[in-house]
């Protein structure tokens, strides 16, 4: 459903992404993680036809995504990580102009699913969007994106601003989304949501892809952590057999093992040789 291949965009001061190359099919949820500047709002801007790759493709369900960008649009439910809404409007007003825009001719009540969602996420639209806190905001365009049942969502960083209860609640929806087929790329910082949601995880570094695999894969790279006796010890999976035979020959009172989070695995990424952070 969305597929980029070989994906260049080099901005005049020499930065943007090249040879990016990965696809999320119908049905999976894929986290894309970076650093601010690595990489990923580009890619997204490339996705939804905002900008044409100098090299590469880019489809979203077998389309080319700049010169078809105005016919994916009706399929794609976006939420940008700073949302820009027209001036002078109400969050209900918008919402309701989202509705009266979009797909009309399917037979699917907006409206309804526009309620539901306004619910679900506890708050009232009926303010001016510019009065309105970050949240709110976030809120409004969160359910700008999901109110006309799109096959294909792109979220970049789509919980900034929410507190922990609604950031829960949103990947929530997104895994009730993805057992409904829906297919969905997100951007996000939150490594903990990423881990929830996602099937498989995209790591971008300086505009390249350093890594894309499962979660757990990605886990099974890493070193792990033991805890001894209270005590960190931290092992190369290659080393694993050995410590434990050694560790078998001593008295051992407590012994756990520290579980490996996305975070550690990202950090990874970003260490030079000397594990200096870049």
């Amino acid at each position: 459903m969305i597929k980029l291949e070989k994906v260049t965009m080099k901005y005049a001061n020499g930065k943007g992404i090249f040879d990016v190359d990965f696809e999320v099919r119908e049905g999976e949820v894929v986290g894309f993680l970076g650093p601010n500047g690595a990489g990923k709002t580009t890619t997204i801007r490339c996705l939804l036809g905002f900008a044409k790759a100098q090299n590469g493709t880019c489809t979203v369900n077998g389309l080319e995504c700049f010169s078809n960008a105005p016919k994916i649009a009706k399929d794609i439910g976006f939420i940008a990580g700073e949302p820009a809404f027209p001036d002078g409007m109400t969050g209900l007003e918008y919402l309701n102009y989202l509705c009266e825009t979009r797909k009309r001719d399917v037979a699917f009540d907006m409206k309804k699913k526009m309620h539901e969602l306004i619910d679900y996420f506890e708050f009232d639209p009926k303010g001016k969007i510019k009065r309105m806190s970050k949240g709110m905001k976030q809120k409004t365009a969160i359910v700008g994106a999901f109110l006309h049942d799109p096959k294909v969502y792109i979220f970049d960083e789509p919980t900034s601003g929410l507190d922990p209860i609604m950031q829960s609640k949103f990947i929530d929806l997104v895994l009730a989304e993805k057992k409904r087929g829906k297919t969905i790329l997100m951007s996000s910082h939150m490594f903990e949501e990423i881990e929830r949601a996602s099937d498989y995880v995209v790591i971008i570094k300086g505009g390249r892809i350093v890594a894309k695999d499962k979660v757990a894969t990605l886990k099974n790279l890493t070193s792990k952590v033991f805890i001894v006796n209270g005590e960190e010890v931290t092992v190369p999976n290659t080393e694993v057999d050995k410590f434990v035979k050694q560790i078998a020959k001593k008295k051992v009172e407590s012994l756990d093992v520290k579980q490996v989070s996305l975070e550690s695995i990202f950090m990874k990424y970003y260490e030079d040789k000397e594990g200096a952070k870049k």
